[in-house]
């Protein structure tokens, strides 16, 4: 099982690698908007923001978010750290539930191009 530094790390990978990108994928990540990702293996929740085209995390909290993100992400720390290392598909995982995304129309037809 994953821990929470290595989920941290993950994300902060993510950010990085949205960041370094180009074309559909920065275009999809260049939002503003408030994130969470609920690690349920481990019942915490990282929360931030979405912006710029990078994940900003602010906060790292016990339990399922307090408060809805506009972007919501939730999956095992395994799960994410074998996504960001490239060993997980991203669309077969949210196909078959092991990763949950919820966000509004409009973002996630613009995040689709992330899958």
């Amino acid at each position: 099982m994953a821990t929470m530094a290595e989920c941290r790390s993950a994300l902060d990978r993510l950010s990085d690698n949205l960041a370094g990108a180009d074309g559909d994928v920065r275009r999809a990540a260049d939002l503003d908007r408030s994130l969470s990702c609920h690690i349920r293996d481990l019942d915490i929740t990282f929360t931030g923001r979405l912006s710029g085209g990078r994940v900003r995390v602010l906060d790292t909290l016990e339990g399922p978010p307090r408060e809805k993100a506009e972007i919501r992400l939730s999956m095992t720390g395994d799960d994410l750290v074998a996504m960001v290392d490239g060993d997980l598909n991203f669309a077969k995982a949210w196909a078959s539930g092991r990763v949950r995304l919820e966000a509004g129309f409009r973002d996630l037809l613009k995040l689709k191009s992330l899958l």
